[in-house]
């Protein structure tokens, strides 16, 4: 299984208690961020962005890592992302099949910075799930979802069954199609 840059973080967090609001309301937030400390940065930046409450008048409650439940079953999931482009701001729905949903969104991060040029920071991810086969709407995702598929095996080149049938030079080269 490849490594991925992201990993998924669930952070809770609330304003810090005072005189007049003793039990302050507690926020939760899943976040992608290669490590703790972005993520709980990241969770500070949407926090102040959503409701009044800023890191130096809050506290984080919670911090840990969602895995996945079956990282060897390769799944379909679909990601519903904002970006700033050059000539604005932008919604995208995007599919990806993956063993894992960190792996998937690597995947969208390294599409949008090649196809929109859009980099990390510009994009924000809305919402994530796991979506059912007969739920997807991408053509690129629908076309790997038979369970008969099929893939050509090619550029084969024979080996030599023993050591001692190996040369260096042959008269004809190796058919390599079969």
């Amino acid at each position: 299984m490849a490594s991925t840059h992201n990993k998924q973080y669930e952070i809770v967090g609330r304003h810090k208690p005072t005189e007049k609001n003793p039990s302050p309301k507690v926020y939760r937030m899943k976040l992608f961020a290669p490590n703790k400390a972005v993520a709980r940065s990241r969770f500070w930046y949407y926090l102040s962005l959503m409701k009044k409450v800023k890191k130096a008048n809050g506290e984080v409650l919670e911090t840990h890592e969602i895995f996945e439940k079956k990282p060897n079953v390769v799944k379909n999931f679909g990601i519903w992302i904002r970006y700033d482009s050059r000539s604005g701001t932008h919604n995208m729905y995007k599919e990806y099949r993956d063993t894992t949903l960190n792996g998937a969104v690597d995947k969208m991060y390294s599409e949008m910075a090649s196809r929109h040029r859009a980099r990390r920071s510009s994009v924000q991810i809305i919402r994530t799930a796991r979506i059912a086969a007969k739920d997807t709407r991408r053509d690129n995702t629908k076309q790997f979802l038979d369970s008969k598929i099929r893939f050509r095996l090619l550029h084969r080149i024979p080996r030599a069954e023993n050591k001692r049938y190996t040369a260096v030079f042959r008269a004809s080269a190796p058919s390599t199609f079969f």
